[in-house]
């Protein structure tokens, strides 16, 4: 019986894998073991990841409005619902930015709520 040489296919797989595990700790990033749990571990956890990000934005937008309202006299609840009630459409992304880049632009919608 001929031997086959099984070199390609999996050694390109492997390859790859350990590619993806260059940088990790000890023989994380040199067995193939090893760096094939850590590798699907490390992508759970970036996935898990790209939802929390999404929160913890909103946590610091909120934050910074915060923040940037009580300064002006005004807390940030009565704030958002001022908004809501003047039909003022700002998202807190925008209100943050104008908050921390634009504190005038900021102290007139304050104010237009207050009023």
């Amino acid at each position: 019986m001929v031997r086959v040489k099984r070199g390609f296919v999996a050694r390109r797989r492997r390859k790859k894998l350990l590619k993806r595990a260059s940088g990790f700790t000890g023989s994380l990033g040199k067995l193939f073991r090893p760096a094939k749990q850590a590798v699907y571990h490390a992508l759970s956890y970036a996935s898990a990841d790209r939802r929390n990000r999404r929160s913890n934005f909103r946590r610091l937008w909120i934050t910074r409005i915060g923040a940037a309202v009580r300064e002006l006299g005004i807390s940030y609840n009565k704030f958002i619902a001022g908004l809501k009630k003047k039909k003022i459409n700002l998202n807190r992304k925008v209100l943050a930015d104008l908050a921390a880049l634009d504190p005038q632009a900021f102290k007139k919608i304050v104010d237009i709520v207050k009023s």
